[in-house]
């Protein structure tokens, strides 16, 4: 990631780091569901709620998220000559997310679920990192953009999706709860040693945001992550029940159980 980026006032420097650590967020959660699917494959239990979970997310989070950034961030990008080639090969990924999120909702086949899940999650790694390090500097960088007025206005387009999500389960028209899921064997895992440092945090809170009460992850830390238990207690108290499995000296293994 580059993460020197030359913006053309504070305020947008500032957005381009809130939309990266969605970026984070995002990825930690895609992380530690597509690892649930794995695991539950790997041991022989039933996939189908793991899959569940996977799609209902990308559902309510990595789609909306994707349309949001159609109709806000893309059109501002396709305007700078330098960035129409990299508008044009995003919206395409976007498109290859979707068919892969299409696949793991109409697929019976456990393989195939655990193959477009990977796909799933290397699409958007590579999608998130170019973003990150080509998109949002170049949009940062534009005296003719205002990349805080362009998070505002995705902001409220997410705030409209969400709405529309919720008036459309209360129609009957979705399932948003998680009646009749039970977790797979084991629990999933995020190795934050693979994490780089500046996203780490964001990502861990982005996985932990999807953990259901009653479930739990694993945390894997290249050192006792004493900050950022703290951070987690001061972000959502008494949420999580928190054990070490193990305690170094080249890795910390935690388990993170919602109450």
């Amino acid at each position: 990631m580059n993460d020197v980026v030359i913006s053309t006032t504070p305020a947008d420097a500032d957005a381009v780091e809130e939309i990266r650590s969605h970026h984070a967020e995002l990825t930690g959660a895609l992380t530690t569901k597509v690892s649930a699917l794995a695991g539950a494959v790997r041991a022989g239990q039933d996939a189908g709620p793991a899959r569940d979970a996977l799609v209902e997310w990308c559902g309510s989070a990595l789609l909306p998220h994707a349309r949001a950034e159609e109709e806000v961030l893309y059109p501002a990008g396709g305007a700078l000559p330098r960035a129409q080639l990299l508008v044009e090969a995003l919206v395409a990924e976007h498109h290859t997310l979707g068919e892969l999120v299409d696949t793991l909702r109409h697929t019976g086949d456990p393989v195939d679920a655990v193959g477009a899940a990977t796909a799933l999650r290397a699409v958007f790694d590579s999608h998130a990192e170019k973003e990150n390090a080509q998109l949002l500097p170049a949009l940062a960088e534009a005296t003719e953009v205002s990349l805080t007025d362009l998070l505002s206005r995705m902001h409220d387009t997410l705030a409209a999706d969400r709405q529309e999500a919720g008036r459309t389960a209360q129609q009957g028209g979705g399932h948003t709860c998680s009646c009749g899921e039970h977790d797979p064997a084991g629990d999933p895992e995020l190795d934050a040693r693979v994490v780089p440092h500046a996203i780490r945090h964001a990502t861990i809170f982005g996985a932990l945001d999807g953990v259901r009460p009653g479930a739990a992850m694993v945390l894997i830390a290249p050192h006792d992550p004493l900050p950022l238990l703290a951070q987690v207690e001061q972000r959502d108290p008494g949420a999580f029940e928190v054990s070490y499995l193990e305690r170094g000296p080249e890795a910390w293994r935690l388990r993170f159980a919602r109450r």
